[in-house]
C-alpha cells in the first residue's frame, strides 16, 4: 500500500509497511465488530499492537485511515486479467467489484465514509484520489487492450479520451454500486454478461462517444 499515507510531510525514521498492514488490517476487522459509530483510533491501535500515536503520525483522523483500509482491499482484490475480448473483460471486473462490495468491512466502510463525504470536501477529494483515480487505471487498461484488438478505436482527442474514460468507469461502478448496496440485488455471471454486454453495445453504438 504506497499511497495510503498523509504523504511527504515528515522526514525521519521510514513508515513500516508491516505496521501498516496491521493497522489496516485492524480497521476492517474493527469496523465490522463495532460498526463505524463506536470506531476508534485507540481500538485500532490497540487490535493492530501499536501506540496511538503510530496512528495519528499516519492519519489525521478515522475518516482518512477508513478511506485507506477500503483502498488498499481494492488495490488488492480489483484486477483486469486480459480474458480475449472487451466483454469478457468487463465482465470478469465486474464479478470482481460485485464480490469485494459484498464483503461486510467493504460494504460498512464505503458506505460511512460516503455519507461522511458528502459534509468533508477533503474527505471527498481523498475518496476521490485514494479510490476512484486509481481505479479508473482499469478502464484505461481495458480500453488499450480493446483499441489493440480493433474493438474500439483510437481517440484523436485527448480531452474526449479522459472524458470517455470518466464516463466508462461511472457507468460500471455506478451500476455494480447501486444494485449491491442501495438495491441489494445479486451480481451473478449472468447478470453480468448481460451488463456487459449493454456496455458494448453501448460503446460500438457511438463509437467512443462524444
Amino acid at each position: 500500500m504506497t499511497s495510503a499515507s498523509p504523504s511527504g510531510r515528515r522526514t525521519g525514521r521510514p513508515r513500516s509497511a508491516e505496521a501498516d498492514r496491521a493497522i489496516l488490517d485492524a480497521t476492517r476487522a474493527a469496523l465490522v465488530e463495532l460498526g463505524w459509530g463506536k470506531l476508534t483510533l485507540g481500538d485500532v491501535a490497540s487490535r493492530a499492537g501499536v501506540a496511538k500515536t503510530t496512528l495519528y503520525r499516519r492519519w489525521a483522523g478515522k475518516s482518512e485511515l477508513v478511506v485507506d483500509a477500503v483502498a488498499a482491499l481494492f488495490d488488492e482484490h480489483l484486477e483486469l486479467p486480459d480474458r480475449g475480448g472487451l466483454q469478457a473483460d468487463i465482465e470478469g471486473v465486474v464479478l470482481q467489484f460485485a464480490a469485494l462490495l459484498e464483503r461486510p468491512e467493504t460494504k460498512t466502510a464505503l458506505m460511512a465514509v460516503v455519507a461522511e463525504s458528502t459534509r468533508d470536501d477533503a474527505l471527498r477529494a481523498r475518496i476521490r484520489s485514494a479510490i476512484v483515480d486509481r481505479q479508473k487505471t482499469l478502464v484505461l487498461l481495458g480500453r488499450e487492450r480493446a483499441q489493440a484488438r480493433g474493438e474500439l478505436p483510437h481517440e484523436s482527442d485527448p480531452g474526449a479520451a479522459d472524458r470517455n474514460a470518466d464516463l466508462i468507469f461511472d457507468v460500471i461502478a455506478g451500476t455494480v454500486l447501486h444494485r449491491t448496496l442501495v438495491s441489494a440485488e445479486s451480481v451473478d455471471a449472468e447478470w453480468a454478461r448481460s451488463f456487459a454486454a449493454l456496455v458494448v453495445g453501448g460503446l460500438a453504438s457511438v463509437g467512443t462517444l462524444p
